[in-house]
């Protein structure tokens, strides 16, 4: 997988910046004020930097973004990196700068002079997030980052709070290379290979095979993956790491690692990102190695379940009625909403086995939502204000843009069926709360639950902040937070 890069925190050192390669980095508040390594940097550069910073061009920079100096006088660094940030910078700034950081390095190795600004960590961290690049197809010189130092008063403070971050990063970086994959690389039977080799970071894992979920009755999973050659699976992942009679916070992911639609079949035109159908159970993934690498003290189980949907001479047909887990039964108005059959059964087995204190699924559920609230926020639904209001916090915390959307009576008429219990498509209108309003169908009396619907925020195709186009990683930096500030004893 590709992994963040290695960033080193150290004391600061005047004598160590004129002869460092590369770039380096300094910090300058609003006012304009120079920390010592600033300082040092500006006798070097014979007053270069002081100009720069009492200038037009500097007092037009937004907090975190940054100017680079080029091949300043009495220095051997290519180039000065000059970053605005307040010396009590909001986490999003630092992070933000950190990014700009990123996308000035390149090839060259790169000090950062943070001297005392709290957020130190936070910018090594916007960093790392941001110097993800996804070439593992390219057959040409791969861009590899220069080493990152940054010097700063406190360095072993900063490093003790930066080894959760790069644990966090991790699990980002992982869910960005599983939705980055193509299908033909990340298979069903990839895709629960890649999971299993985490069982060596203490996840507990099991690998679901179709005569176990026969044998269990999920026939609506099985239904959507029938006319695949890709068999169908779900992953069970276990991290154990709260007291052994805490009820485990349960999340569940839709993995369908291609999405065809089925006999009702997708246009040509976009097919080909299908291959982030699987955005959910990345998420999921991402999240739960996360979580063990930085050794939560909570109990967290995550459910994936991996199907190929797929037009065949043995594929489920619109009109197909399938019995779930649960028993309701299901008439198929439309093979292209495949998603919530696969999530109706692994919610449905998550509450059975192991009666979680709370269910998140996750899902590239629906286009509808992404005519609602476009590539900046995910679709929040609950049954739950408290849980709901904690992971809305926890996402604007971490930068991560989320929007709480209705559910109701009224939209749950819409999935009536003459000849079911349930229709799998509720029509045109609010398209993505008929999709929840029908997983809701599955949670039991009781369960807090939030269906978080991502396909707008899962693969975008321009840059964010954090990310380069394409696979974001949404909702791991939300999920981890949520476990450690709710669910860690």
């Amino acid at each position: 997988m590709t992994t963040p890069i290695a960033i080193t925190f150290a004391e600061t050192d005047l004598d160590a910046i004129q002869a460092s390669p590369g770039r380096v980095a300094v910090l300058v508040d609003g006012e304009g004020r120079l920390d010592p390594g600033a300082r040092r940097v500006n006798r070097l550069m014979r007053g270069a930097l002081a100009r720069f910073v009492e200038s037009e061009a500097f007092s037009k920079l937004k907090p975190g973004e940054a100017v680079a100096l080029a091949y300043p006088a009495g220095m051997a660094a290519q180039a000065v990196d000059v970053v605005r940030l307040d010396r009590r910078p909001a986490l999003d700034e630092a992070r933000k700068a950190g990014a700009a950081l990123a996308r000035a390095q390149g090839k060259a190795d790169l000090l950062v002079l943070a001297g005392s600004n709290s957020r130190a960590g936070d910018i090594a961290f916007g960093l790392a997030l941001r110097g993800y690049s996804f070439d593992a197809h390219k057959t040409g010189e791969k861009v590899v980052p220069g080493a990152v130092r940054v010097m700063a008063a406190k360095p072993e403070e900063i490093a003790a709070k930066a080894g959760p971050m790069a644990a966090v990063a991790e699990g980002v970086f992982f869910t960005r290379d599983l939705v980055n994959e193509p299908a033909n690389i990340l298979t069903t039977d990839d895709f629960a290979a890649r999971l299993a080799a985490m069982q060596e970071l203490g996840l507990e894992v099991e690998i679901l095979e179709e005569e176990d979920l026969a044998k269990l009755g999920m026939r609506a999973l099985l239904a959507v993956g029938q006319g695949s050659e890709s068999p169908s699976k779900v992953v069970v992942m276990q991290w154990r790491g709260g007291p052994a009679d805490q009820a485990p916070l349960a999340l569940v992911g839709k993995g369908v690692v291609f999405d065809t639609g089925g006999i009702s079949i997708k246009p040509a035109q976009g097919m080909e990102e299908m291959t982030m159908d699987m955005g959910g159970a990345g998420v999921v993934a991402g999240v739960m190695r996360a979580l063990a690498l930085r050794k939560a003290r909570a109990n967290v189980v995550g459910l994936v379940g991996l199907v190929e949907n797929m037009p065949d001479g043995r594929a489920q047909r619109p009109g197909d009625v399938v019995r779930t887990m649960k028993g309701d039964t299901v008439e198929v108005i439309n093979t292209d909403a495949e998603g919530r059959l696969v999530l109706c059964d692994v919610l449905w087995y998550a509450q059975e086995r192991f009666a979680p204190a709370g269910v998140i699924d996750l899902a590239t559920l629906t286009g509808a939502i992404i005519v609602g609230l476009g590539h900046h926020n995910a679709g929040v639904f609950s049954n739950d204000d408290t849980l709901c209001a904690a992971f809305l916090k926890a996402a604007g915390a971490e930068g991560e843009g989320a929007w709480r959307m209705p559910l109701g009576a009224a939209y749950d008429r819409q999935l009536s069926s003459q000849i079911a219990d349930m229709k799998n498509v509720g029509g045109r209108s609010a398209g993505s709360i008929t999709a929840a309003q029908f997983l809701q169908r599955f949670v039991k009396e009781g369960c807090p639950w939030i269906h978080l619907d991502i396909a707008g925020v899962a693969r975008v195709s321009e840059e964010t902040t954090l990310a380069p186009k394409g696979a974001t990683g949404w909702g791991v930096l939300a999920l981890n937070r949520l476990v450690a500030e709710r669910f860690e004893m």
